[in-house]
């Protein structure tokens, strides 16, 4: 009885899924490190059809072991401009002032002085 009980419940479980391959994309998202995210999120707005399939390529090579991560924003953005792709991102110089962390606009402006 018992032998029966473990073979109906092997059945209704089904045979085993087989291993996914490692997603190329979630390779790359793993290996990025700073400002790589919002480098990857402004490519993939501004080139839809080309950045995707760079950056699924670059997954495969993170993968592989073919390229080493980390990679930041530079680096990544240097390999988008590599491939003809002029990604753009915001950037802001911020200073201290006061203690206080201002924009450099702010404080060529002097707007709160008298």
């Amino acid at each position: 009885m018992a032998k029966r009980m473990e073979e109906m419940r092997r059945s209704a479980s089904g045979p085993a899924p087989p291993p996914q391959k490692p997603d190329a994309r979630a390779a790359l998202i793993a290996a990025l490190g700073h400002r790589g995210q919002e480098v990857l999120d402004n490519a993939e707005r501004q080139f839809p059809g080309a950045a995707p399939a760079v950056a699924e390529q670059l997954g495969r090579l993170l993968a592989s072991g073919a390229v080493r991560g980390p990679i930041d924003g530079g680096d990544l953005l240097a390999v988008f401009r590599s491939v003809g792709l002029d990604v753009r991102v915001s950037t802001t110089i911020r200073v201290e002032k006061d203690g206080k962390m201002v924009s450099l606009a702010d404080k060529m402006s002097g707007g709160d002085e008298p």
